[in-house]
């Protein structure tokens, strides 16, 4: 069972880090947060692909950003991780 909590956490944590984001990474964040608000509202499903294509821009926005903000998504992975292990399988 998805740890709603977990969702909802990432979420939030990611809207805040936006403001805060390089131009270069700013609009990439921005659209992972509205999709974990879409799957947060279930207007979109979610399984271990969906959530790990988020990781991964995630991890890519990480690389491309400064140490401040770096943190800050390294928060958002761990919640979102948390909230992929109770996923189903793809």
């Amino acid at each position: 069972m998805p740890d709603d909590q977990s969702l909802q956490q990432a979420r939030r944590e990611l809207e805040a880090t936006v403001p805060h984001a390089d131009d270069a990474v700013r609009d990439d964040l921005r659209e992972v947060a509205g999709e974990l608000a879409a799957i947060e509202q279930d207007d979109q499903q979610a399984d271990h692909a969906v959530v790990d294509g988020y990781l991964n821009q995630l991890r890519q926005a990480k690389q491309e950003t400064d140490a401040d903000v770096e943190d800050d998504i390294d928060d958002v992975i761990e919640a979102l991780s948390a909230y992929r292990d109770g996923l189903e399988g793809a």
